[in-house]
C-alpha cells in the first residue's frame, strides 16, 4: 500500500512508497496523519506505524499551473476512457479493437500532439478517419478536446483509499474528488 503526502498546508502532493513515507518520517521530515493498524515497519530496536498518510513539516512550494506532457494514461483517464466519435467505453471493445491516439487535425495536416487537437479513439473509428478531418470523415466528436484540470490529471490516475479520499477533498472539494473515486483508479 502507498501513502498520501500532504505538504504542511494539508495540500495533497503525491503519492508515494510507505518505505519512502516512513523515511520522511524518521528524518523528522514528516508527520503520520492516518496509519494502517493492522501493518507497522518492525526493526530489532523499532515498531513504527505503516503510514497511509503523512504531511510534510515544512511547507514545499509547487507550481500551481504546468503543463503536462500528453500521454496515453492521462488522455484516456480525461476522456473517461471512451472513445470520443462512437461514445464506446474501453470495457465494451473486444477482440483486436482497443482504445488509441487520434489527432482531430492530423499531424500530416499540420496537426499537434497538444491536448487541444488529441482525443482518445477506437481503433475501429481511429481507422475509419485515417488522415482525415472529422467532418471529412463524416463524424463528430462528442466534447471538445481541452488540457485537463492539473488535479484531475494528476488524481485521476492514482490509487487512493478512502482515508486518502478525505485530505483531497478537505484540500480540493468534491468535484476533484468525484474524478478520482467512480469506480475507477481507487481502491478502498
Amino acid at each position: 500500500m502507498s501513502c498520501l503526502a500532504l505538504n504542511a498546508s494539508f495540500e495533497p502532493l503525491t503519492i508515494v512508497p510507505a518505505r519512502r513515507a516512513v523515511r520522511l518520517v524518521l528524518d523528522g521530515k514528516a508527520e503520520v496523519l492516518e496509519e494502517d493498524d493492522a501493518r507497522r515497519f518492525r526493526s530489532e530496536t523499532r515498531s513504527v506505524p505503516w503510514p497511509t498518510v503523512i504531511r510534510l513539516v515544512r511547507y514545499v512550494h509547487v507550481p500551481h499551473r504546468f503543463r503536462r506532457q500528453v500521454t496515453n494514461t492521462f488522455l484516456f483517464a480525461r476522456d473517461d476512457y471512451a472513445c470520443q466519435y462512437c461514445g464506446r467505453h474501453r470495457s465494451e471493445l473486444r477482440g483486436r479493437q482497443f482504445l488509441t491516439r487520434d489527432h482531430v487535425v492530423p499531424v500530416s495536416r499540420g496537426g499537434g500532439n497538444t491536448w487541444d487537437n488529441v482525443v482518445t479513439s477506437c481503433s475501429p473509428c481511429n481507422n475509419r478517419k485515417g488522415d482525415r478531418l472529422p467532418r471529412e470523415a463524416g463524424m463528430q466528436l462528442r466534447t471538445d478536446p481541452v488540457e485537463p484540470n492539473y488535479v484531475h490529471l494528476v488524481w485521476v490516475v492514482r490509487r487512493v483509499t478512502d482515508r486518502q479520499a478525505k485530505y483531497i477533498r478537505m484540500f480540493y472539494g468534491d468535484d476533484a474528488l468525484d474524478a478520482v473515486r467512480p469506480g475507477r483508479g481507487t481502491t478502498a
